[in-house]
């Protein structure tokens, strides 16, 4: 077998190599890219894009439109999670997403490219894209990560302007969760707070975003897994790239989406790298039914899978043929 697979993939990297003489690089990519990660040889439809939540196919659509004429997974995954990050009615994203438990709109997003390039931003406010300032953190500096005053005064220098983000409804249920003022993370979509999108475009390559407003009425300073590269989003080129949403905490302990590529490299599919990286949580939490943790990945031919500890955890899956939410599976 392992003789067979590699004979395969010389054959495939040799007519990758011989240039479009015959092929154009969309119907190569899309005619040669096998999977080896099973008995089973798969072929996908690329491009591809999936992303976390029902707010995802509407992201998904912007995304497509540089997939669709042959871009770059990384231009891709950028232009698709800026959709929710302008959307007010994603109170989870960007502007209009929930504040702090002092009433501030803090931002944190990272992207990650087909190089292992990356960027991120965390504890940003008032600048309406942190998608968009991690990609030129990544792209013009040599940092990977700002935070705070200092991620601000970076956009600022990038042209960006400062706005407010708290809208009226934000404001408002931050002003009714202070009579209360009570903490319990809500463990689906009623507080889910990111969105996380991977691509494949017709060149083979892979990328990822993630961009969130966080946890809703977070303590003040309080990061979560979303800007964490590893934890938030990985991706590796040679094998597959992965997403979180949930508890980021958990994320964090476990550096979760790196955990799933791992488990892909391995052998693993997608579905089941997610299903690992989950009990591997669960194992560690005696109580693990009060909190919700959901993987989402795609591995290097167009193979894509999810799951969670809780029911009502969903993605959003766009290729050629259709724009569709599929509900996870779940360890509960």
């Amino acid at each position: 077998m392992n003789t067979k697979r590699t004979f395969l993939k010389q054959s495939i990297t040799t007519l990758l190599a011989l240039g479009a003489s015959t092929l154009t690089s969309k119907s190569m990519a899309e005619s040669a890219l096998l999977s080896f990660n099973s008995d089973r040889t798969i072929i996908r439809d690329i491009p591809i894009v999936v992303s976390t939540w029902e707010h995802g196919l509407a992201a998904n659509n912007a995304a497509w439109k540089v997939l669709a004429e042959q871009g770059k997974a990384i231009d891709a995954v950028e232009a698709g999670v800026r959709i929710p990050e302008a959307d007010p009615d994603v109170m989870t994203v960007g502007y209009g997403g929930y504040p702090d438990r002092e009433g501030n709109v803090t931002l944190d997003a990272c992207i990650m490219d087909e190089n292992q390039n990356c960027g991120s931003v965390a504890y940003l406010q008032n600048i309406k894209h942190p998608i968009s300032v991690a990609r030129l953190v990544m792209d013009k500096t040599p940092h990977v990560m700002l935070v705070g005053e200092g991620a601000l005064q970076f956009a600022k220098t990038q042209g960006f302007l400062e706005e407010n983000l708290l809208t009226a409804n934000a404001k408002k249920a931050w002003q009714d969760w202070r009579v209360e003022s009570k903490y319990a993370p809500v463990i689906n979509i009623e507080n889910h707070d990111t969105i996380g999108m991977l691509a494949l475009d017709s060149h083979g390559d892979l990328s990822g975003a993630c961009t969130t407003s966080g946890a809703a009425f977070k303590m003040a300073g309080r990061v979560g897994d979303s800007p964490i590269i590893g934890a938030g989003l990985y991706v590796d080129n040679d094998i597959g790239a992965a997403t979180a949403t949930g508890m980021g905490e958990l994320m964090m302990k476990t550096v979760g989406c790196h955990l799933v590529v791992e488990m892909m490299r391995q052998g693993m599919s997608p579905t089941d790298a997610c299903k690992a990286a989950v009990e591997r949580i669960a194992s560690k939490l005696g109580d693990y039914k009060r909190f919700q943790v959901g993987f989402l990945a795609l591995n290097k031919t167009g193979d894509y899978g999810s799951y969670c500890i809780q029911p009502g955890f969903n993605y959003a899956v766009k290729s050629k043929h259709e724009n569709k939410l599929i509900d996870a599976n779940s360890l509960v």
